[in-house]
């Protein structure tokens, strides 16, 4: 008792503080220790939810459900009848009675499945026959989902250190599943403590593309670290040097190197950011602002050209959003079309441009820019632990060689992984259109780890020939790449655990569900959904995943619409071409905001900025470019107005923006 009194009062200052409006002088930790107090006080109030519940009449009927059952959301479930018993089912449909419905079911080998949606806890019976099997139920609320990402992105954004903030994310996920599996709140919060590790952390470890990307940052790492110990990237600065005189063009060079590598947004941020970070060292450019030009030419362009390792995705998503409708159009005949629609990812090139150009910048990015400008900074080429000795020489072919291996090694790969030669003798097809689809089937993941390791190899062996280096000096400098690449790794690891629990709380299907829930006038249908796509990349921090779980949801959704308000076919298709580019769009810009994205960790690793800083600088640009797009772009086009018109506007508004609330300073 004289521990809860001391809990007690210690809440009682708690709250007592906050009603005097002094919590913004509390330290986090102060807040932290507090709320775990009221937390054990919670918990010895609230000890379970129940477990689900079991009562088998006769005991003939066996109901298998899912270990995590969230609201208002579809699930298949299996019934299975004992045969040991005397029951023998294996019949093509069999009727059953599911809470007083009559349900068809097809059984084979006395195994049954059908789809039943959890509103709220309940008692779900099903009856066959004269055998009754009753299950109590107690789904997780469909809007508990939003907490993970939430707290995930709040705590980010408050402490500035994002291992962290989703480690605190994964912990709040975990804890709701467990507690609505039946354990007490202590129990919830130990099993959710150990379950981060044990299940979600090992479940995406086992991923192979995710295993793919660990590889290829390794090996990337292990090649910048390389060509920086024999001399490469020394040369490669000297020769761009004559090019990079000053802060401006020194920008300009990344943005062009940033949409030279327009195939692989992985490959563009780790490329790009390390091997223009010495020079924008040099030229004393932010690493905030060189993580944003990194960021902004990655997704951006991936998502719009031709030929990428998006491609395939991109078009299998936007046939699995037409496999319901009677649309005589092929899924790369809509993307094609749909990019007249892509106003975020051409808008966002375009206000860099201006930025560099005009010189200018406004917000945390200005300060970020003068704090490095007025700072003297020591130029860091690959890791603060890298001492090794300088190089003998300095070529820049030591780096060019290697780094070009990557880039036409990866479309090499791509091309070799995705060849099909029925597609190479159809004579009705263009060149363009072959290696677009070629490109579009290939195994991306694949080619970038015969790249990388393939520019490793090459680099050690330049190195070695060239007596920069023994062989012994030269692995060194690949297990420091490695080393290097550890905080990423670690940090992409918990953003895809974090990603795979919103997956199974269905988050996305919470957001999706909340506004195609409301019906809106049709020229509204492309805005609303880049703002759908745009929250629920933000909460996941996965662009890919967005648009894998919003277009079959969101494409039959507009069409249907469309057709409620008895628009033509051309009408129709007007509508949908912007609702296709709309789910890509909204995915890239809320993949830009989010702390928790991948391509956002990547080019904050890349460039050797401070994941934090880097969102919190990227954030108002990215809005500005958003917003921009969203009332002179995207809203507009859903009338009908012409793109044509619409993006020299929009071009015009973000010249304003620039010149009207930008701050100039001396170069």
């Amino acid at each position: 008792m004289t521990r809860l009194r001391k809990i007690s009062k210690s809440c009682e200052y708690f709250l007592y503080r906050i009603q005097v409006s002094k919590l913004p002088q509390l330290s986090k930790i102060w807040i932290l220790r507090h709320f775990f107090y009221i937390f054990l006080i919670i918990s010895l109030f609230f000890p379970s939810i129940g477990k689900t519940q079991t009562n088998t009449i006769n005991q003939k009927i066996k109901i298998d459900l899912p270990d995590i059952l969230v609201s208002h959301v579809d699930y298949d479930i299996t019934i299975e009848v004992d045969s040991t018993l005397g029951k023998q089912v294996n019949e093509k449909f069999v009727c059953l009675l599911v809470n007083d419905k009559v349900t068809t079911v097809h059984f084979k080998d006395n195994k049954g499945t059908f789809t039943h949606r959890f509103n709220g806890k309940e008692q779900l019976t099903v009856a066959m026959d004269e055998d009754v099997s009753v299950k109590t139920v107690s789904p997780i609320p469909l809007w508990f989902s939003i907490i993970p990402p939430l707290l995930a992105i709040l705590f980010a954004l408050w402490f500035r250190e994002v291992l962290t903030s989703i480690f605190i994310g994964l912990l709040s996920g975990t804890f709701i599943i467990s507690y609505f599996q039946g354990h007490n709140i202590i129990m919830s919060l130990i099993y959710g403590f150990f379950h981060i590790v044990d299940k979600y952390i090992i479940q995406v470890l086992n991923n192979p593309e995710h295993l793919a990307i660990i590889v290829f940052s390794m090996l990337i790492g292990a090649t910048v670290v390389v060509i920086t110990q024999n001399g490469g990237m020394q040369g490669i600065i000297r020769r761009l040097s004559k090019y990079a005189t000053n802060r401006r063009s020194g920008q300009f060079i990344t943005m062009i190197m940033g949409i030279i590598i327009f195939f692989d947004d992985y490959a563009n941020t780790l490329v790009v950011g390390n091997t223009m970070r010495p020079i924008t060292d040099k030229l004393k450019i932010s690493r905030e602002k060189l993580a944003y030009i990194v960021d902004s030419t990655a997704a951006p362009i991936a998502s719009v050209a031709f030929i990428t390792t998006w491609i395939g995705a991109e078009l299998s998503y936007i046939q699995s959003g037409l496999t319901t409708l009677h649309i005589d159009e092929t899924p790369y005949f809509i993307f094609l079309n749909s990019l007249r629609y892509a106003y975020y990812p051409v808008l966002t090139i375009g206000f860099m441009f201006f930025l560099i150009w005009m010189r200018r910048d406004f917000g945390p990015m200005f300060h970020a820019e003068k704090r490095t400008m007025t700072k003297k900074i020591e130029v860091t080429e690959i890791t603060d632990n890298t001492q090794a000795e300088k190089p003998r020489i300095s070529s820049g072919w030591n780096a060019v060689i290697p780094v070009g291996i990557i880039v036409l090694g990866t479309f090499t790969g791509l091309f070799l992984t995705g060849y099909q030669s029925t597609v190479w003798h159809n004579n009705s097809m263009s060149w363009w259109v072959k290696l677009s689809q070629t490109i579009g089937n290939s195994d991306s993941f694949k080619s970038l780890m015969w790249a990388s390791l393939l520019a490793v190899v090459v680099a050690v062996m330049m190195t070695v020939f060239q007596k920069i280096q023994t062989l012994s000096q030269s692995m060194e400098s690949v297990l420091e790449g490695f080393k290097s690449m550890l905080q990423a790794i670690v940090i992409l690891t918990l953003a895809w655990a974090l990603a795979a629990l919103t997956q199974e709380l269905h988050t996305a299907d919470f957001f999706s569900g909340v506004f195609i829930a409301v019906k809106l006038p049709a020229f509204l249908l492309p805005a609303v959904t880049f703002l759908i796509a745009a929250v629920v990349s933000f909460s996941t921090g996965s662009s890919w995943g967005t648009m894998a779980i919003l277009y079959p949801l969101i494409l039959p959704a507009s069409w249907l619409l469309t057709k409620e308000y008895g628009m033509s076919y051309d009408q129709s298709m007007h509508i949908f071409y912007g609702v296709v580019r709309a789910v890509i769009t909204g995915s890239v810009f809320g993949d830009h905001c989010s702390p928790i994205s991948d391509t956002t960790i990547l080019s904050s690793m890349a460039s050797s900025c401070k994941h934090i800083d880097h969102v919190r600088t990227q954030l108002p640009y990215a809005t500005t470019v958003a917003g921009v797009a969203l009332v002179f772009g995207i809203v507009p086009g859903g009338f009908g107005i012409s793109p044509w018109i619409l993006y020299p506007a929009s071009f015009v508004v973000l010249w304003f923006i620039v010149k009207q609330f930008g701050k100039k300073y001396s170069m």
